[in-house]
């Protein structure tokens, strides 16, 4: 994208920004423009935009955007084909063109998005026959899954979303646990007001504290003025707490106290602060575990695990693994660079053999990945990653003598299950248990 040259520069430092930003905004009200914050709530959509996409302003502005007009955090200018449903139920191609915005302070602060009617030329993103297709139970907010497992999560999802019961998301890296928590919130009655997001491991505990509370004026060296932490910013909404098994100890204190109090007093305060916030919590740790090794408050884990939500590692639900394969190949064919309409077997083989430990984030990386090393309408085995095609299915080890948590047992006995094709005797004896045991612990889990 052309850079902003020195004299445009020069000339900016002068001028009062906000008004002159409104006055630009004014004079492309006729173009199809429009501006989401953080949350992807809409703060800005043109007359243009109305015009083009049938959704009014009115209707839309303070709102979580529609997902195809979402601007994601990460990278700068974008473009890319999406396909629109206006409100009279036809879908309309357009041409999406994105610019990722930070503040001051280098955060994600939203986008500038412009739409435009796609051209004719465009190829189009329809995928073959063979690809597997979505019905109405396979989407779910975003979360996409053929797998009987996964039905029973999104049931669950939609009964807590009725409620105000806090949540605890299980899961492992990539499978999908802020999806889960955002879709909680979009069908919860707090579904207009913000929904804010941390990672509890990235941050020290001193900068935690004040991102998550807040802190006023002179609580330490470089507090020049009040910060309002996500607490405060997330009043009325969800805020959800990924990795929150890696929160210090200090600050496990505090967020119980949030949760029992619905008050809290933000770093260097003298006063507490009400707020009415939902918590949707996750981990890919067992927090019975980590309370068992002293690293997490037992009160604070009752408190957090009122709705437990436990998603399967991908590798349990092989038969999403072509579904979400298609899907991202449609996501990356509407940016026109390159069109995959098949896949060779040898490669598809290699995809669903693979144990994917990173899940589906992996599984969007792969398939990124192939559309940037490889050219052509068919994905190639040669084209996948490295640890792809010099993968091997490794047969599972026998147990005996390997304290496993409850999680880990219930993934070997179905992964053991899935390699003997349903065969109980063989299985029992590829992880190390008697038949009679087998059985018992099949029982158990519900397997």
């Amino acid at each position: 994208m052309k850079q902003i040259n020195k004299t445009l520069s020069d000339w900016l430092e002068h001028q009062p920004l906000q008004p002159l930003f409104l006055k630009l905004l004014s004079l492309c009200d006729d173009s199809c423009l429009y501006i989401v914050d953080r949350d992807q709530q809409v703060v800005h959509w043109s007359r243009g935009a109305e015009q083009l996409t049938g959704l009014k302003a009115d209707d839309i502005a303070g709102k979580t955007c529609l997902p195809e007009y979402a601007i994601a955090e990460g990278g700068g200018y974008q473009k890319r084909l999406i396909k629109s449903s206006q409100t009279d139920q036809y879908h309309l191609e357009l041409e999406k063109i994105t610019q990722v915005l930070y503040n001051q302070d280098g955060l994600f602060a939203g986008g500038l998005g412009l739409l435009l009617p796609a051209s004719k030329q465009a190829v189009s993103t329809t995928l073959p026959k063979d690809a597997p297709t979505l019905d109405g139970n396979q989407s779910f907010q975003g979360l996409l899954s053929r797998s009987p497992a996964m039905q029973a999560v999104f049931q669950i999802i939609r009964n807590a979303a009725e409620t105000e019961a806090t949540v605890l998301v299980r899961g492992e890296s990539g499978s999908g646990k802020e999806l889960v928590a955002k879709a909680i919130h979009d069908l919860s009655a707090r579904r207009n007001a913000p929904f804010l997001a941390i990672n509890c491991a990235a941050l020290s505990s001193s900068l935690l504290d004040s991102e998550l509370f807040g802190h006023v004026r002179g609580a330490f060296t470089g507090a020049v003025k009040d910060h309002s932490g996500l607490f405060q910013r997330a009043h009325g909404g969800t805020l959800f707490l990924d990795e929150v098994a890696e929160l210090p100890l200090e600050l496990q204190a505090k967020l119980l106290r949030v949760i029992q109090e619905r008050n809290f007093i933000p770093v260097g305060g003298d006063r507490s602060i009400d707020v009415d916030v939902r918590i949707v919590a996750a981990t890919h740790r067992s927090l019975r575990e980590e309370v068992k090794m002293g690293r997490f408050r037992e009160d604070l884990m009752y408190r957090l695990r009122v709705v437990p939500i436990f998603i399967p590692p991908l590798r349990e639900r092989r038969e999403d693994v072509s579904l979400l394969i298609w899907h991202f190949i449609q996501q990356h064919n509407a940016d026109n660079f390159r069109q995959i309409e098949k896949i060779d077997p040898q490669a598809m083989r290699a995809l669903l053999d693979y144990a994917w430990p990173g899940n589906i984030r992996e599984l969007h990386n792969v398939v990124e990945y192939a559309f940037a090393v490889g050219r052509g309408a068919t994905l190639r085995w040669s084209e996948l990653p490295p640890e792809i095609r010099e993968s091997r299915i490794i047969e599972p080890q026998p147990m005996q003598n390997m304290p496993l948590s409850a999680d880990e047992e219930s993934a070997a006995i179905r992964q053991a299950l899935e390699k003997s094709n349903g065969k109980v005797t063989q299985a029992a004896r590829t992880l190390g248990m008697s038949r009679a045991t087998f059985w018992r612990k099949r029982k158990i889990y519900g397997i």
